[in-house]
């Protein structure tokens, strides 16, 4: 019995170490944002939830970091991040985030959320749930939907 109680100990530990390692390699968000936007913040704790760290910039106009970030026109949102070599527009689902991470697909400079679709993480207030797609985007303003909701 005394085997098993060590086996499962150590199993334990095992786990949660790998865990801390694995949300460990996840890169910082920066996020910036207009100092009035609460729905930026929501996502910015939806991020936290799912395992990264946030770093909250408060900024008079996104516009030159949207610019930086290469988001194609009309695919524009509130808010804009840049995660590792990505830049994240919008309301975009953690695990699309952590998707790209993983998969790192060619030619994929960021992903969008365009507007702010309700329903979208930072978005959800109450249960409306509008249908919304995520656009992964390339430095030539190319789009191709990544995951639809």
């Amino acid at each position: 019995m005394k085997k098993l109680n060590a086996l499962f100990l150590g199993t334990a530990v095992l786990m949660s170490s790998m865990l801390a390692k694995a949300e460990e390699s996840l890169p910082t968000v920066m996020l910036y944002k207009t100092p009035a936007c609460g729905c930026c913040t929501e996502w910015a704790k939806h991020m936290e939830k799912n395992g990264f760290k946030v770093m909250l910039h408060d900024v008079p106009s996104t516009a030159m970091y949207r610019a930086k970030a290469g988001v194609p026109q009309g695919m524009e949102s509130c808010h804009t991040a840049f995660i590792g070599d990505y830049a994240v527009e919008g309301h975009v689902p953690a695990a699309d985030i952590k998707r790209m991470l993983s998969e790192k697909p060619e030619g994929v400079n960021g992903l969008t959320v365009p507007g702010m679709p309700m329903g979208s993480p930072g978005m959800d207030y109450g249960d409306r749930k509008d249908a919304y797609k995520v656009i992964s985007f390339n430095a030539n303003g190319k789009t191709s939907v990544f995951a639809s909701y």
